[in-house]
């Protein structure tokens, strides 16, 4: 499943295509993805126009003006990828210039489900062959009580996340401190790959209990190491895992950085360790940390 680096990515893709513009019409092309679409899903988003996008975890925020005439509350188009949603961008000519690395999806367009067709001619197709993503629209005033986001912790990214907030939320807890990252409600947007390569540069075991962690020292040496691995991600546009590309069709590049997911038996990364990198399953998902280097 993409992660926030890989959702951000998107999100700053399709921000050119989209921002400011307005919606000239919808192709809805099948009732539902993971979950039923919103009642008059296409009728509702077209000929509105956007303000702005944004992102919140794992979810693309596309913010819309109100419709004055009817005097309504500005709404909100909430998207997640699922496993294998993406999106393309066709210029306005109809052509789409693929990235350098770019493979095109199982099916092709036969598993496009919804196609926003933009003002300016520019077409924007959204693509998801096992149908895990989903989109909802959602009242602005009452988006972060919604059901998406209601439980959700802070964003990694965002000036509410520091080493103090995440003390107080990992401290008195016994569970695994991945465990404890990867819980949503603890910090948003958190996915397996960059628990684990945050768990690595911080130099603790994933196996290391929550509360353990929740000490000053290794929480700010937590915080910064979280910030870090992600901001690394998407400055490399994310990773390639299988479905996930830009909104260009290029792949992103961050999973030639890993330090350890991924490479199970191979010699752990930091200068001077000499270990080997281990992996575990915890909670039904792979674990992958260097048990020389990470106490």
């Amino acid at each position: 499943m993409p992660e926030l680096p890989e959702v951000e990515t998107v999100r700053r893709g399709l921000a050119p295509a989209m921002e400011g513009r307005v919606i000239r019409h919808v192709t809805q092309r099948r009732p539902d993805l993971r979950f039923p679409l919103p009642e008059r899903f296409a009728e509702r988003l077209t000929g509105r126009r956007i303000r702005h996008l944004g992102r919140r975890a794992k979810y693309i925020l596309v913010h819309l003006e109100p419709e004055a005439a009817k005097g309504a509350d500005g709404e909100v188009l909430v998207m997640h990828l699922g496993m294998s949603g993406r999106f393309t961008i066709h210029a306005p000519d109809g052509r789409f210039a693929p990235g350098l690395f770019h493979h095109d999806m199982p099916g092709s367009e036969r598993h496009d489900h919804v196609v926003f067709d933009m003002e300016d001619g520019t077409r924007i197709v959204y693509a998801d062959h096992r149908r895990f993503g989903f989109m909802d629209l959602v009242s602005e005033a009452e988006l972060e009580t919604c059901r998406h986001f209601l439980a959700m912790g802070p964003e990694p990214l965002g000036n509410e996340f520091s080493a103090a907030l995440l003390s107080e939320r990992l401290r008195g807890r016994k569970t695994p401190i991945k465990a404890a990252l990867l819980d949503q409600r603890n910090v948003a947007g958190l996915g397996n790959i960059y628990v684990c390569e945050a768990l690595f540069r911080s130099g603790l075991s994933p196996k290391r209990s929550a509360a353990s962690v929740a000490g000053p020292v290794r929480a700010a040496r937590l915080a910064a190491a979280i910030r870090a691995v992600l901001e690394d991600a998407i400055a490399a546009g994310g990773s390639t895992l299988r479905d996930y590309a830009h909104t260009d069709g290029e792949l992103g590049y961050f999973q030639h950085s890993f330090a350890v997911y991924d490479r199970e038996g191979q010699a752990c990364s930091k200068p001077g360790c000499g270990g080997t990198v281990r992996r575990i399953v915890q909670s039904a998902r792979s674990t992958f940390y260097c048990p020389a280097c990470q106490r």
